[in-house]
C-alpha cells in the first residue's frame, strides 16, 4: 500500500520533494500539501497534488508529515497539529533548520512519536541534493525507509546517529554550495583578469567544476588520488596548488567549516531558548 505523505509548507523545497516523489512514481492522489500563501497552494495544485487549508486535517489523512516551514514558524505549527499527531501518529519529518528532535517531540506532546530531522541543501531544487538525516529511537525500519524515500527523491541521503553531527552536515553540505560558488567566482574572476572574456571564463570554470564533480561521483576514487592524477610534477597544476598551499588553504577551509558548524550549534541553542 502506498504511503500517504503530507507537506506542511509548500515552498521551493517542499515542491522539489513533491516533484521528486511524482517523478519516482508516487501517485499524486497520495500526496497533500498545505500553506497559508495562496500562490504556493496554487503552484502545488498545478502539480496535481491535493491542497489542504487545515494543517490538522492534513495530518489526520497522512502516514508521514513533512514540516517544511521556517524554524520561527515551527512552534505555532506544532501547537496547531499536536492533537492530530497524537491521534494519527504519523512519521514526522522536519527540514526546519536547527530545530532539535527534542523540540519537535515536545511540541507534539508525545515522546514516543517517530521523528526524523533532516538537513537538505539547495541543489535539491534540481534533484541533485545532499541531505543529512537523523532518526529518533521511535523510528523502526519502516519509518526510516519511508523517510529515506521522501528525502531521497531529490538526491542522496546520509544518515547519522549523533544529532550533534547534523551541525557538521550543515557545515559540509548545507552551506557547502556557497563554498564552491565562491571558488568558481574567484577562478572566473582570475581568468578575466588574465584576459579571458567574462562569459568564456564563466563557462570554462562552471563546466570544469561540473566535470570534476562528476569524476569524483562516478569513479568513487579518493579525492586526493583524483587530484594527483591531474597534477604533473613541475607542471602548471602543481604551480597552482603550491600557491594555494603557501596561502594556507587547508587551514582556511578547516576554519570555515568549523565556523559554520559552531554557528549552527548557536542557532540551535537560540531556537530552544538555551543560554
Amino acid at each position: 500500500m502506498t504511503a500517504s505523505i503530507g507537506f506542511i509548507g509548500a515552498g521551493n523545497m517542499a515542491r522539489s520533494l513533491l516533484g521528486g516523489l511524482l517523478q519516482q512514481g508516487h501517485p499524486a492522489a497520495s500526496l497533500r500539501a498545505s500553506d497559508p500563501d495562496a500562490g504556493s497552494r496554487e503552484r502545488v495544485a498545478a502539480m496535481g497534488v491535493a491542497v489542504e487549508e487545515d494543517n490538522a486535517a492534513l495530518v489526520a489523512a497522512c502516514d508521514a508529515v513533512v514540516l517544511a516551514v521556517k524554524p520561527q514558524q515551527l512552534a505555532g505549527v506544532l501547537s496547531g497539529i499536536a492533537p492530530a499527531l497524537r491521534r494519527r501518529r504519523p512519521l514526522l519529518v522536519s527540514i526546519a533548520a536547527g530545530v532539535p528532535v527534542q523540540t519537535l517531540v515536545a511540541g507534539a506532546g508525545d515522546d514516543t512519536l517517530a521523528v526524523v530531522r533532516a538537513m537538505p541543501n539547495t541543489p535539491a531544487l534540481l534533484g541533485a541534493g545532499a541531505t543529512g538525516a537523523l532518526a529518533n529511537s521511535a523510528c523502526g525500519e519502516r519509518e526510516r525507509a519511508l523517510a529515506d524515500a521522501i528525502l531521497g527523491a531529490v538526491g542522496i541521503v546520509e544518515w547519522v546517529d549523533d544529532e550533534a553531527l547534523l551541525d557538521v552536515v550543515t557545515a559540509v553540505s548545507g552551506s557547502g554550495p556557497a563554498y564552491f560558488f565562491l571558488l568558481m567566482e574567484l577562478v572566473t574572476g582570475a581568468g578575466e583578469s588574465l584576459g579571458l572574456p567574462p562569459e568564456t571564463a564563466r563557462r570554462l570554470c562552471v563546466q570544469t567544476a561540473l566535470g570534476a564533480a562528476r569524476m569524483a561521483y562516478e569513479t568513487g576514487e579518493p579525492l586526493a588520488q583524483l587530484r594527483e592524477q591531474v597534477t604533473s610534477p613541475g607542471g602548471t597544476t602543481a604551480a597552482a596548488l603550491d600557491a594555494l598551499e603557501a596561502a594556507g588553504i587547508r587551514d582556511m577551509v578547516a576554519r570555515a567549516v568549523t565556523a559554520a558548524r559552531d554557528r549552527g550549534r548557536a542557532l540551535a541553542s537560540e531556537s530552544t531558548g538555551a543560554r
